[in-house]
C-alpha cells in the first residue's frame, strides 16, 4: 500500500467530492459545538434583520416627516433606528464571539483527529513524506480551517442573510426596478461558479508549495551540524532559494486568484446602482416612485452588492479551507495496513518466532527478502550479520511488525503476528536501534516511556528495581542519575549515553524477544561488558538478537545467520560467517 501524500492516484476517495459533501464534512467537525453554532446562526438572523429594517425605516421617515416638516416624527424616527442599530451591534458582538470560540474548539479537535490519525498509520507512511509537510499540514492548513470558521463563516452568512432580505425588499418596494437591479448579480453567479475551481486550485498549489518549503527548513536545521562540517552552507542556501522562490511564485499566483472576485464584484455593484438611479429618477420624473421610496432603495441596493464583495473576498477564503480540507482529509482518509486479523488456534510449538516463506519489498518489484524461512528458539542468542544494505534491519523489523511481509506469514509465539494487539506485542518484543529516540525531559521519563508497570514508582522504589536488573551501573554514568534533563536535541549527551538510556528502557520491561540493532556500536568496550552483564540478568526464555558489525559482539551466539542478497541462510560457525562477511555472498 502507498501512503504518499503526493501521488494523486493515492487519493481516489476525496477527488470527486462536491463543495456540499465538503462543508458536511467540515460541520461534523464541529461536534459538540453545534448547540453554539445554531446559536451564532439565531444571532446572524436578528443582525441581518435588523440592519434590513433601518434602510426602510429611513425611507418612511423621510416620506412622511421630512417632506412634511414634521419634525417631531424625524426625532421619534431617529431615536428608533438608534435602538435598531444599538441591537443590530450587540447582536453582531454575540455572534462573532460564539463563532470565535466555535472556530477554535474546531481547531483544537481537528488537530487531535490528524494527529491520532497520524499515530495509527504505519512507518511506510512516515518513510514516504517529509516530516516538515506533515507539521504544514497540522498547524497551517488546519488554521486556515479556523479562519474560515471563526472568521469568515459568520460574515458569509451574515452576508447571505442580508442579500436574501434586501433582494426580498427590493422586489417588493417596486418589481420592475428591483429585477432591473438584480440582474447583474446573475452574471455575478455564472462568473463566480466558472472560476471558482481553478482559485481553489491555486491555492492547493500553494499550500503545497508551503508544505515544501516546511520541509526543506526542518530538514536543513535537523542536519545543521553536517552542514557546517562539510562546510556547505552555500548548497543548502541553494537548494532554500529554490524552495522559497517556488513558494513565492505559487503565493503570486494564489494572490491573483483570491483577489480576483473583489473588483469585479466592486464592477457589478456600480453598474447595479448606477441602472438604479438611473431607472428610479425616471420613475419618480412619472409620479410611480417617491424619493423616500429611492432612498430606501439605493441603501437596500448597497446592502446587497456589498455583501456580494463580502462574499467575493470570503469565497477565495472558502477556497483557501476547501484547499486546506483536501490536504487533511487525504491524511485522515487513510488507514493502516497493519490491521490485527483475527485470533486462530494458538500452535504448539518450540520455537518462539518463525518466518515462513517470508517474501518483502518496499517498493513493488524489489524485494529485500525472498521466501525466507527459519526458526528461532526460546532462550537462544541469534546473530545476524551481512553486509551493509543486505537486509539485516528489515529483518528486524518484521521481527517487531514494524512492517509486514509482501507474502509469507511471520508467527511468535504459537500465533501469526498479525493477530498480536500493538500493547501485547510492544510489551513482549524490545527493540533498541542504532540511533535511538530520545524525548526531551529527564531520563526517568525516557525510561518509564510507555512501562505502565513502574510508572507510580517513586525515584526510590525506581532505583530498587534498576539494582535488581543489574541497571543501576548505566545509571551511574550520569551525573543527575534520574533527574538527568535531556533536551529536545539530545546534545547534551553522546550517541553511547543515548544507547545506554534505550537500554535500560527495553531492559525494564523484561521483553521475551529483545533485538539489538548495532546497539552497542557508539559504546566502550567496558560498558559494552556491562550490558553483557545485565543481559545474562534477563530471564532464560529471553531470546536475544544481535545485529552487529563487531565480531567480539557475535562471537558468544549460539547460532549466526548470514543475510545478503534477498535470503537468510544459517553461516554456521564464526569462522563461516566472518569468510561470508568477506566475500559479501553466501558460500555452499
Amino acid at each position: 500500500m502507498k501512503y504518499n501524500l503526493n501521488l494523486k492516484k493515492e487519493l481516489q476517495p476525496n477527488q470527486k467530492i462536491g463543495t456540499a459533501a465538503i462543508l458536511r464534512q467540515l460541520l461534523k467537525l464541529v461536534g459538540e459545538e453545534r448547540q453554539s453554532l445554531f446559536i451564532a446562526m439565531f444571532f446572524i438572523f436578528i443582525n441581518a434583520a435588523l440592519n434590513l429594517v433601518g434602510p426602510y425605516l429611513m425611507g418612511y421617515a423621510v416620506d412622511h416627516f421630512v417632506v412634511t416638516k414634521q419634525y417631531d416624527g424625524v426625532v421619534r424616527y431617529a431615536i428608533i433606528l438608534f435602538g435598531v442599530y444599538s441591537l443590530a451591534m450587540v447582536s453582531g458582538y454575540s455572534q462573532t464571539q460564539l463563532m470565535g470560540r466555535v472556530g477554535q474548539r474546531m481547531l483544537y479537535n481537528l488537530r487531535n483527529s490528524v494527529f491520532t490519525k497520524l499515530q495509527e498509520l504505519p512507518i511506510d507512511f512516515f518513510n514516504q513524506n517529509k516530516a516538515g509537510d506533515l507539521i504544514s499540514r497540522v498547524n497551517n492548513d488546519t488554521d486556515k480551517i479556523n479562519q474560515f470558521f471563526s472568521q469568515s463563516l459568520v460574515q458569509f452568512i451574515s452576508s447571505i442573510f442580508t442579500m436574501i432580505g434586501a433582494g426580498i425588499f427590493l422586489l417588493s418596494i417596486n418589481l420592475k426596478l428591483g429585477i432591473a437591479a438584480l440582474l447583474p448579480a446573475l452574471l455575478l453567479w455564472f462568473f463566480t461558479k466558472s472560476i471558482s475551481p481553478w482559485v481553489k486550485n491555486r491555492n492547493s498549489v500553494n499550500m503545497k508549495s508551503t508544505g515544501s518549503l516546511s520541509a526543506e527548513i526542518q530538514e536543513s536545521l535537523h542536519n545543521f551540524k553536517v552542514i557546517v562540517a562539510f562546510n556547505r552552507r552555500d548548497y543548502f542556501r541553494k537548494r532554500f532559494e529554490e524552495v522559497n522562490a517556488e513558494n513565492y511564485k505559487s503565493a503570486v499566483g494564489a494572490g491573483i486568484a483570491n483577489n480576483i472576485f473583489t473588483p469585479v464584484y466592486g464592477f457589478f455593484s456600480a453598474i447595479g446602482q448606477l441602472v438604479v438611479l438611473t431607472f428610479g429618477i425616471y420613475l419618480i420624473s412619472t409620479g410611480e416612485f417617491s424619493i423616500g421610496l429611492l432612498i430606501s432603495f439605493l441603501a437596500y441596493i448597497f446592502q446587497f452588492y456589498n455583501p456580494l464583495r463580502q462574499i467575493a473576498a470570503l469565497w477565495a477564503n472558502f477556497q483557501v479551507a476547501l484547499a486546506g480540507w483536501d490536504r487533511i482529509s487525504q491524511i485522515l482518509e487513510m488507514e493502516s495496513n497493519l490491521k490485527i486479523t483475527a485470533k486462530k488456534a494458538k500452535e504448539k510449538s518450540q520455537f518462539l518466532l518463525s518466518f515462513r516463506n517470508v517474501t518483502f519489498a518496499y517498493n513493488t518489484g524489489n524485494d529485500i527478502l525472498k521466501e525466507v524461512s527459519f526458526d528461532l528458539e526460546r532462550g537462544k542468542t541469534y546473530a545476524f550479520v551481512g553486509p551493509t544494505g543486505g537486509g539485516k534491519t528489515t529483518t528486524a523489523s518484521l521481527m517487531a511488525r514494524l512492517y509486514d511481509p509482501t507474502e509469507g506469514q511471520i508467527v511468535f509465539n504459537g500465533q501469526d503476528i498479525r493477530s498480536i494487539t500493538p500493547e501485547t506485542r510492544s510489551s513482549a518484543i524490545g527493540f533498541i536501534l542504532q540511533e535511538p529516540f530520545l524525548f526531551s525531559g529527564t531520563i526517568r521519563e525516557n525510561i518509564l516511556y510507555g512501562n505502565l508497570r513502574y510508572k507510580d514508582c517513586s525515584d526510590e522504589e525506581l532505583l530498587v528495581v534498576l539494582q535488581k536488573a543489574g541497571l543501576a551501573g548505566l545509571l551511574e554514568r550520569f551525573e543527575g542519575g534520574l533527574a538527568t534533563v535531556i533536551n529536545s536535541s539530545g546534545d547534551g549527551i553522546s550517541l553511547g549515553q543515548k544507547q545506554l538510556i534505550a537500554f535500560i528502557r527495553v531492559v525494564l520491561r523484561r521483553p521475551v524477544l529483545l533485538i539489538l540493532d548495532e546497539a552497542t556500536a557508539n559504546i566502550d568496550t567496558v560498558t559494552e561488558q556491562l550490558l553483557e552483564e545485565v543481559l545474562d540478568k534477563l530471564p532464560e526464555c529471553t531470546t536475544r538478537i544481535i545485529i552487529a558489525h563487531r565480531l567480539n559482539t557475535i562471537e558468544n551466539a549460539d547460532e549466526i545467520f548470514f543475510v545478503n542478497a534477498g535470503s537468510v541462510t544459517r553461516a554456521g560457525s564464526l569462522q563461516d560467517a566472518v569468510k561470508l562477511l568477506l566475500h559479501g555472498k553466501r558460500e555452499s
